[in-house]
């Protein structure tokens, strides 16, 4: 996967892909802002561009692998944060059942723990994870101000399981903190909203590409040891694992995934898959706007497409940008 180059993903190619030939696609429309975002941008593109019929699937990181993996899921994933599964991920490739597409964030995906920024300028001796799980009093838990809290990630997310063992790791219990495991991602950020409106201390995992990350000025927290991808594959993303050990965060690789099968008859749009790719400030540029006018994603795919064609017509033909225009 790391030999697919940002130049790569951004090369020109001509399409003649036809209804006929491209037919029903499922494409995973998972549930945080930018991977919604790329799966209707997608859609869009597929549909007028390459006249195919697309339905949105929901599902999350683990429930939407597992379904492509088994033939059970949809054809297409097309933001996977790929950390946490590579090793299932890697065998499903190397099995033939799944294949590769662009690294859709050719930046990368940023992940780890994070405070906000006026707890870190009025605290600047906290620096580390360490540093932060020294203070609970900092970062009181919303069901009891005696403890510290680390906000974690909604159920079926990777990042839950991570967080999870790392607190087990530093000795959270220990150090007199709890874990708040919200039911939504609606829910985990809104927790970071109402610290922010009482400008209360707040300490847990977020990621970047995000509007929140633009919108409310955040400070990751460093690491205490360098990333061991041993550690990482072999524990720290292992659900139950018994014996977690301090670990940190890599740089994330997100790609779209496809299903083998869908990978080697689409041609065209497989091509296109291949290719198509964005960073994170244009990521996060069209989720702010998300945020501020309560778009759907549908509607800011369409944004993005109205207002971003020095990007988006890079992916496509001359033929099928004016069909996507078209179609808008």
């Amino acid at each position: 996967m790391a030999a697919l180059s940002g130049a790569a993903a951004l090369l020109l190619f001509s399409h003649g892909a036809t209804a006929q030939e491209c037919g029903e696609v499922k494409i995973a429309e998972m549930n945080w802002r930018s991977a919604g975002l790329a799966a209707n941008v997608d859609k869009l593109i597929l549909e007028a561009a390459f006249g195919c019929k697309v339905t949105l699937v929901g599902g999350d990181t683990l429930s939407t692998f597992n379904a492509m993996n088994e033939d059970k899921g949809p054809d297409i994933a097309p933001e996977v944060w790929v950390n946490a599964i590579k090793e299932q991920l890697d065998k499903a490739v190397a099995d033939n059942r799944l294949s590769i597409g662009a690294e859709i964030l050719l930046d990368g995906g940023v992940e780890g723990w994070w405070i906000p920024k006026y707890i870190a300028d009025t605290n600047p001796q906290v620096k580390k994870i360490s540093d932060a799980l020294a203070r609970p009093e900092l970062f009181p838990a919303p069901f009891d101000k005696t403890v510290g809290a680390i906000h974690s990630c909604p159920d079926g997310w990777a990042c839950r399981v991570a967080t999870k063992n790392l607190a087990c790791a530093y000795g959270s219990e220990e150090k007199r903190f709890r874990l708040v495991e919200p039911f939504s991602p609606e829910q985990m950020e809104q927790s970071l909203r109402e610290a922010y409106g009482k400008q209360e201390g707040w300490l847990g995992y977020y990621w970047a590409p995000t509007a929140l990350m633009g919108e409310l000025p955040m400070v990751r927290l460093e690491f205490d040891v360098e990333h061991d991808i041993a550690e990482w594959d072999g524990c720290t993303t292992v659900p139950d694992c018994p014996e977690p050990k301090i670990n940190a965060w890599p740089r994330s690789e997100v790609f779209t995934v496809m299903t083998t099968e869908f990978a080697a008859e689409a041609n065209a749009v497989t091509d296109y898959l291949r290719q198509r790719a964005w960073d994170n400030a244009t990521v996060n540029a069209v989720l702010a706007w998300m945020v501020r006018t309560g778009a759907t994603n549908e509607q800011a795919a369409k944004y993005f497409l109205s207002n971003r064609p020095e990007i988006w017509t890079r992916w496509v033909s001359g033929e099928a940008a004016d069909r996507i225009r078209a179609a808008l």
